[in-house]
C-alpha cells in the first residue's frame, strides 16, 4: 500500500541512532539496583543504631552489639525482596511498553516509544498519548493537555500546529513529523518527566513519616539528657553508655520500616503470579482501603466486543448498505463500536468524500461529509429531540441513529458482550461491602439492561446528560447506575464520592475514562488499553481480564492489615522505651535495661511473629484510622511494660535485689507483656498463630534459662518468683483495664 509520505529509511534512521537523536527516556520504571541498596542501607535508624553500636563499642561492651545483627538481617531481607519486586515489575513493565506506529520506507510499523527518532512520521489517533513534540502534516485531532497544562478542555489541532509531548489525542487521527527526542520533548524540559505521576496519598506512608519525624526529633536531645542523668548516679562511663545505648534502641522501631516496604514488595510479587502488574507501589494501600468501585461497563463488565444484530431503515429513500459503507470505508477504525460497525458494513467507494467526522465521547457521533451529503450516526438523544419508536422498541440494546443533516434515516443495533466471570466479580465486590457504581456512555435501559443481565438487584439508575452540577453531585449518593456519562462527569462523579469520604478505585480502558482514572485513589486499567490510560492506571491487568479484582482487593486487605498488626508490636516498644526515658531523665535509678536484653525479647515478641503475621492470609475489612488503630493496640502494653517497670524499681529497692536481679524481672515481665499484646492481636486464634505463640515462649524460656550469664540475667529465688507471680497478676489487671478505658476513649472521639 502506498503512503502519503515516504517517512525515513534504514540508513537514515541508524544515522539519527548515531547522533543521539533518539526517544531514550532517562527514566527507568523503577528504582535502579544500586538505589535500592542505597535506599536500604543509608536510612535515618540505621545510621542511629550504628551510631549507637559505635558509642558500645567504645566502652568494649562487645556482645551488647548482636542487636546489629538483627538490623543488617532486617536490611538484607528488605533489599532482597525489594530487588525480586524490582526484576518483576520491569519484566512486566517491557511487556506492556507504550508503542508507536511510524511511517518508515512507505511503511507502518510499529516500534517503542523508545525506538523513535528525529523527523520519523508518526501516526496519532484516539487514545494514543503524544510522546514526542511533533508538527502535523495531515488530519486534525481535538487533544487534551491535562497532563501538562491541568486543564482538561479539549483543543482543535490541524495541519501545521506542534503537538506537545505529554498530551494525548482523544478526537481524530494525525500523521505528524517529530521535531524533538528525549530530553528536549516539552513535557521532559518542564518536568523531567514524559510520563503522569500520581502523587502517592498513602496513609500508610504518612503515618510512618509522622512517627519517624517525631522520633527523629527526640532522640538525641532526650539521649543528651538521660546520659547525664545515668553518668551522675556513679560516674560509671561504660555503664551510662550501655543504659542510654539501650534505652534508646527501645525508641528506634527500626525493623518497622523495612517490615512495610518488605511485605508490600511481597505483594507485588504475589500480584505478579495473577498477570497483574502493579506501577506503584503504595496503591496497594489504596486497594485494601477501597469502598466503592466505579466500573465502566465497556470494557469491564462486558468484553469490549460488540455485534451488530441489525439495521433498521427508517427511510426508503436511502440505501444504508451503501451509505454505512462509504462511512466505514473512511472511517478511523479505533474503538469496539468502530469494529463491529466495519465488520458488518461492505465496503463502498462512490461517494465524494469532503471531510471526515471522527467520533467525539463529548457529542457521541461520527461520521463524514461527502458531495451527497453530511452522514453521521450516534446516541438518538444527542443527534434529534423527537422519540423515535424503532429506539424505544430496541432500547434495551445500544442502538445508534444514522441521520442525513437533521434527518433520521435509519438505525443500527448493537449488542454488547458480557464477560464470562463478571458476575461472580460483581457478587464478591458486593459481599465485601464494596459499593458498586457502573457508569457508562450508554443509554440508561442499556445500561440498565446489562446490570440486570449480571444479576444486580435493587440499584437506582439515572441518566446523568442533562443533570447540573449539582444536581448531579446529589444524584452520585442515591444512584448505583449512571448513563450518558461525559469524560468530565466520570471525573465528577469520583470528586463527589472522595468528598464524601469514600476511597474509591476506577476502572476503565479508553480515553473517556482518563480524567476518572487520574482522579481515583487506585486506578486499574488492562493491557490493551489505550496509551492514555495505561499511563494514568496504577494497575495494569496483563489477562486483559477484570476478573482478577477480587484477588486484588483480597491482597491489598492481606497487606494492610498484617502491617497495621506488625506495627503494633513494633510501636508499643517505641512507646513504652520513650515513656522510660522521660521517667528515668529525673529519677536517681540506673536503667534496667542492656541492649542485649531488649535484643532478647525484641527478638522472641517483636521481630519474628511480626515477620510471619505480616504474610498470613488476612480479608479482613480495612477500618478507621491506621495510626489511630496501632496506637490504640499498643498503648495498653506500653503503659502496662511501663508501671511494671517503676513496681519493678521500687520494690526492688525496698527489697533489696541487686542489679542483675531487677533486670531479670525487668526482662521476664517485659517479655511476658509483649506476649499478652501478641495474643491480643492473634485473636481468634487458628493453628499457625498458636503454634507461633507456643514456639515463641516456649523458646524465649529455653534462652533465660541456657543463656542467662550470656545476657546478663541472674537465676530466680523465691523472693524474685514471688514478685512475678504478683507482677503477672498486676499485668492482666493492667492491661485489660487500660485497653478497656482506651476503647472507650477511641470509640467516642475517633468513631
Amino acid at each position: 500500500m502506498e503512503y502519503k509520505f515516504q517517512g525515513l529509511s534504514s540508513n537514515e534512521v541508524d544515522a539519527r541512532i548515531k547522533e543521539g537523536l533518539v526517544n531514550k527516556s532517562k527514566i527507568v520504571p523503577t528504582k535502579s539496583i544500586l538505589q535500592i541498596i542505597s535506599d536500604n542501607i543509608f536510612t535515618l535508624f540505621n545510621l542511629l543504631n550504628f551510631i549507637l553500636a559505635f558509642l558500645i563499642f567504645l566502652v568494649n561492651s562487645y556482645k551488647n552489639l548482636l542487636f546489629l545483627g538483627i538490623v543488617i538481617c532486617n536490611t538484607l531481607i528488605s533489599m532482597i525482596q525489594e530487588i525480586r519486586s524490582k526484576k518483576i515489575v520491569d519484566k512486566l513493565s517491557i511487556i506492556t511498553s507504550l508503542k508507536s506506529n511510524v511511517i518508515r520506507e512507505n511503511k507502518i510499523v510499529t516500534i517503542n516509544n523508545e525506538d523513535i527518532v528525529k523527523d520519523d512520521i508518526i501516526i496519532l489517533k484516539a487514545g494514543n498519548q503524544i510522546v514526542t513534540d511533533c508538527i502535523i502534516l495531515d488530519g486534525n485531532a481535538e487533544v487534551n493537555e491535562a497532563f501538562i497544562t491541568g486543564e482538561s478542555d479539549l483543543i482543535n489541532y490541524q495541519k501545521g500546529d506542534l503537538l506537545k509531548s505529554g498530551s494525548f489525542v482523544v478526537v481524530g487521527k494525525v500523521i505528524a513529523k517529530v521535531i524533538h527526542v528525549g530530553n528536549e520533548n516539552y513535557v521532559n524540559v518542564i518536568s523531567n518527566d514524559a510520563k503522569y505521576v500520581k502523587p502517592i496519598n498513602s496513609i500508610l506512608l504518612n503515618s510512618l513519616n509522622k512517627i519517624i519525624k517525631i522520633i527523629s526529633i527526640l532522640i538525641i536531645p532526650l539521649g543528651i539528657l538521660l546520659f547525664l542523668n545515668q553518668y551522675s548516679l556513679d560516674n560509671n562511663l561504660q555503664l551510662a553508655v550501655i543504659n542510654t545505648v539501650a534505652a534508646l534502641l527501645g525508641m528506634i522501631p527500626e525493623g518497622l520500616i523495612l517490615l512495610t516496604s518488605t511485605v508490600l514488595a511481597v505483594s507485588v510479587i504475589r500480584l505478579s503470579k495473577i498477570n497483574v502488574l502493579v506501577q506503584e507501589l503504595y496503591c496497594i494501600e489504596m486497594l485494601a482501603r477501597v469502598d466503592t468501585i466505579c466500573l465502566d461497563k465497556t470494557g469491564t463488565i462486558t468484553d469490549g466486543k460488540m455485534e451488530v444484530v441489525k439495521v433498521i431503515s427508517l427511510n426508503k429513500n436511502y440505501n444504508l448498505e451503501e451509505v454505512m459503507g462509504n462511512i466505514t470505508n473512511n472511517l478511523d477504525i479505533d474503538n469496539a463500536t468502530s469494529i463491529a460497525i466495519s465488520n458488518h458494513f461492505k465496503k463502498y467507494n462512490n461517494y465524494q468524500l469532503i471531510k471526515k467526522i471522527p467520533f467525539s465521547p463529548i457529542y457521541k457521533y461520527s461520521g463524514a461529509e461527502f458531495k451527497e451529503g453530511k452522514f453521521i450516526f450516534g446516541a438518538p438523544e444527542f443527534l434529534i429531540e423527537k422519540e423515535i419508536k424503532e429506539v424505544k422498541d430496541n432500547q434495551e440494546n445500544r442502538t445508534l441513529l444514522i441521520c442525513r443533516d437533521d434527518e433520521p434515516i435509519g438505525i443500527i443495533v448493537l449488542k454488547d458482550t458480557i464477560r464470562k466471570n463478571a458476575k461472580k466479580t460483581l457478587d464478591y465486590l458486593i459481599k465485601e461491602g464494596v459499593d458498586i457504581k457502573i457508569i457508562s456512555g450508554d443509554s440508561i435501559n442499556t445500561v440498565n439492561k446489562i446490570a440486570k443481565d449480571v444479576g444486580l438487584v435493587n440499584f437506582k439508575s439515572i441518566d446523568v446528560s442533562t443533570l447540573s452540577n449539582l444536581e448531579l453531585e446529589h444524584a452520585v449518593l442515591k444512584n448505583n447506575i449512571f448513563a450518558r456519562v461525559t469524560p468530565l462527569q466520570k471525573k465528577q462523579i469520583v470528586e463527589i464520592l472522595q468528598k464524601n469520604n469514600h476511597f474509591v478505585a476506577m476502572t476503565g480502558d479508553g480515553v473517556n475514562d482518563v480524567l476518572a482514572l487520574k482522579q481515583a485513589d487506585c486506578s486499574i486499567t488492562i493491557k490493551n488499553a489505550t496509551d492514555a490510560a495505561r499511563n494514568v492506571s496504577q494497575i495494569i491487568l496483563l489477562d486483559n481480564d477484570f476478573d482478577s479484582i477480587p484477588n486484588i482487593v483480597h491482597e491489598g486487605r492481606r497487606t494492610i492489615n498484617n502491617i497495621e498488626r506488625s506495627a503494633t508490636l513494633f510501636l508499643a516498644k517505641t512507646g513504652y522505651a520513650f515513656l522510660l526515658v522521660l521517667i528515668f531523665m529525673f529519677v536517681n535509678f540506673n536503667y534496667p535495661f542492656q541492649p542485649i536484653q531488649l535484643t532478647l525479647t525484641n527478638f522472641f515478641t517483636i521481630g519474628v511473629p511480626s515477620f510471619i503475621l505480616a504474610l498470613e492470609p488476612n480479608n479482613k475489612r480495612i477500618k478507621g484510622n491506621f495510626l489511630i488503630n496501632i496506637l490504640s493496640k499498643s498503648l495498653p502494653t506500653s503503659l502496662t511494660i511501663v508501671l511494671n517497670i517503676i513496681s519493678i524499681t521500687l520494690l526492688s529497692e525496698i527489697i533489696g535485689l541487686s542489679k542483675e536481679q531487677t533486670s531479670t524481672l525487668c526482662v521476664i515481665m517485659n517479655g511476658f507483656t509483649g506476649f499478652l499484646l501478641l495474643f491480643k492481636i492473634c485473636y481468634p486464634l487458628n493453628r499457625l498463630r498458636l503454634v507461633l505463640i507456643i514456639s515463641l515462649i516456649l523458646g524465649f524460656i529455653g534462652i533465660l534459662i541456657g543463656f542467662r550469664n550470656f545476657f546478663a540475667l541472674t537465676v530466680l529465688n523465691f523472693k524474685m518468683f514471688a514478685f512475678i507471680v504478683f507482677l503477672v497478676g498486676e499485668s492482666l489487671l493492667l492491661f485489660s483495664l487500660i485497653s478497656f478505658l482506651i476503647d472507650k476513649l477511641i470509640k467516642k472521639y475517633f468513631n
